[in-house]
């Protein structure tokens, strides 16, 4: 089934639920195909119900290069092309660094950082063959402004994928491919649901702003996010229909009041220490 030459082809991990489902959803409405990914078909199924002619449901490993490669080749075959990809799939890791494990560190990389390079590796040849495409890599405000005790490893993540998109938007310009990282505040998912968000399996009691956080988020929090996910989704099928999108998208009024507050403090730590940092360069 090739895609109508008027509509565009989405690939979205992480669609069963969540910011990924909405966008999905909204996609299909707005009369475009897509390929949806989750860990298993059965929650893309019970999501979406079956494949039709615009909707194509993968269980995909992530985790697994050769998963994902062959998720993007079947892609390819049903619609022909990809128009749209969207790194949405990760999850939160809570622990303070002293308190993680590498294997816990690890995990959450491979999900969060190495699982969308492994969509990137195999998406790229297909959108630069074509000299179009538009890639939103979904991070977090807590990957702009990363300053919360006891979320370092996911903050490390997304400041990852922040890194990682304005890189690469500067290496598909001239092919005619775009790139934007997605900067969402607390959105109401089940981000923060119990089985979702992984907590440390050590905890160490000095690290009281850690423990109040977790408390926070877990008790306080979920359920309680100001963002919608469906105004989320809108928000990134707006930017993906511009002629100049942003590099930089933040969704929501608290991503772009924690922005703000971070560019100032940035702002007052470079002119409280310009001249001594100048005072760093060889004088000739």
């Amino acid at each position: 089934m090739q895609a109508r030459t008027n509509s565009k082809v989405w690939f979205i991990t992480g669609a069963a639920r969540g910011i990924g489902f909405s966008l999905a959803r909204q996609v299909l409405v707005n009369g475009d195909a897509v390929a949806v990914t989750s860990r298993t078909l059965g929650s893309l199924h019970q999501a979406f119900g079956q494949d039709n002619a615009r909707l194509l449901a993968l269980e995909v490993d992530l985790g697994s290069e050769a998963s994902v490669q062959a998720a993007i080749d079947k892609s390819i075959a049903t619609f022909g092309r990809i128009d749209r990809v969207v790194n949405n799939a990760g999850y939160g890791q809570q622990g303070t660094v002293e308190a993680l494990t590498d294997a816990e560190l690890r995990r959450n990389f491979d999900v969060n950082v190495f699982a969308p390079l492994h969509v990137l590796r195999h998406a790229l040849p297909h959108l630069r063959k074509q000299r179009s495409g538009h890639i939103f890599n979904v991070a977090s405000i807590v990957g702009f402004q990363g300053g919360y005790a006891g979320w370092s490893s996911y903050a490390a993540t997304k400041f990852a994928v922040a890194g990682l998109t304005e890189s690469l938007a500067a290496e598909v310009a001239g092919l005619g491919i775009k790139a934007t990282v997605v900067y969402p505040g607390p959105v109401r998912t089940e981000f923060l649901a119990q089985g979702t968000l992984a907590v440390a399996q050590r905890s160490i009691a000095d690290y009281t702003e850690a423990q109040a956080s977790l408390d926070l988020h877990l008790n306080g929090l979920h359920g309680q996010q100001a963002g919608d996910p469906e105004k989320v989704a809108a928000l990134i099928l707006q930017a993906s229909r511009v002629a100049e999108p942003p590099i930089h998208l933040f969704a929501g009024k608290i991503a772009n009041a924690l922005a703000e507050q971070k560019m100032e403090t940035v702002r007052k730590d470079l002119d409280a220490w310009r001249s001594a940092s100048d005072a760093t360069d060889f004088t000739d």
